[in-house]
């Protein structure tokens, strides 16, 4: 006797059951071993930051501010050198990078060809700029920069190597925001007999204004964190005296954590850890600073 619809339907559908619980176990176990390698991360995140704030807390005071490095007594020596250099590099590395980096991306959004030679050209350098090593830069800086150009081991060449560091997020991350602003405001804006500079100026770039200040103070965090193009650079690692100009020698925080480390007495590694709680805070402050720029003033288009 031939089966029946009414005695195939129920197997199908038991069939159709299986099948979908086999699609689903696969699915399940990638999204443990997701959640799992998550959880490693972050626990090895959350160790590294408690071993460094237990073992940097007893000399987390004012005397790592105020007080000079010092080679044969690291009870009272400070990081006060290596605190004003980065000020000094950050600094001079913003005002270098973040005029070039806007106005090449406002070239690039609103008056390049797409189509052309020389914007395709670009727009492939600064992706593949982006991807390349922080030490390449480093190499480059000391070839060009200190050496080609007789700058030496300065205040200057240190920003001007960051900068080259940072230009294609500042570039990439403005591009973006430029993008977003809609083209009705463009056309509004010049319907109303405004240039296409008087558009850029007072209608496009407020309006990206959240989305280029994200960018730009990432791209300064990670210019604060870099130790490798500086290395190469001679950044001092021991010195008693502030930089007082472009010319002058300096010393950055991650150097000075760098020189502290390398030294056989475990009181030189308390010092370390505890400037890496300044270097994590000026961190979490400038990133701070750019999530809220984002949040409060973003406009939904």
């Amino acid at each position: 006797m031939s089966p029946t619809l009414d005695d195939i339907a129920p197997l199908e559908i038991e069939a159709g059951t299986l099948q979908s619980h086999h699609s689903e176990l696969p699915e399940k176990g990638f999204r443990w071993v997701l959640l799992l390698s998550l959880a490693i991360a972050l626990l090895t995140l959350a160790a590294l930051l408690a071993f460094i704030l237990v073992s940097g807390a007893p000399r987390f005071n004012l005397q790592l501010f105020t007080n000079m490095p010092s080679i044969r007594l690291p009870e009272i020596a400070g990081a006060q050198s290596a605190i004003t250099g980065t000020i000094w590099v950050i600094v001079t590395t913003a005002v270098i990078s973040l005029p070039v980096g806007i106005m090449a991306a406002v070239y690039l959004e609103e008056y390049g060809n797409p189509n052309g030679r020389f914007h395709r050209l670009v727009e492939i350098n600064i992706q593949n700029l982006a991807a390349v090593p922080s030490i390449v830069y480093g190499i480059l800086g000391l070839g060009v920069i200190a050496r080609a150009l007789a700058l030496g081991q300065t205040v200057i060449t240190a920003a001007l190597t960051l900068s080259l560091l940072i230009l294609p997020i500042i570039i990439i991350s403005t591009r973006e925001a430029i993008r977003a602003v809609p083209q009705s405001i463009r056309f509004g804006s010049m319907a109303l007999g405004a240039t296409k500079w008087q558009t850029i100026w007072k209608q496009v770039l407020p309006a990206a204004t959240p989305g280029t200040a994200t960018g730009a103070i990432l791209a300064l965090s990670r210019a604060i964190g870099e130790a490798a193009p500086l290395l190469l650079l001679g950044a001092v690692t021991f010195i008693t005296f502030n930089p007082n100009g472009l010319m002058s020698s300096y010393t950055v925080m991650p150097i000075q954590i760098y020189n502290w480390v390398s030294q056989s007495r475990d009181a030189f590694h308390v010092l370390a850890a505890a400037l890496c709680i300044v270097l994590l805070l000026l961190l979490l402050l400038m990133n701070g600073a750019a999530i809220f720029l984002r949040n409060k003033y973003q406009k939904r288009w």
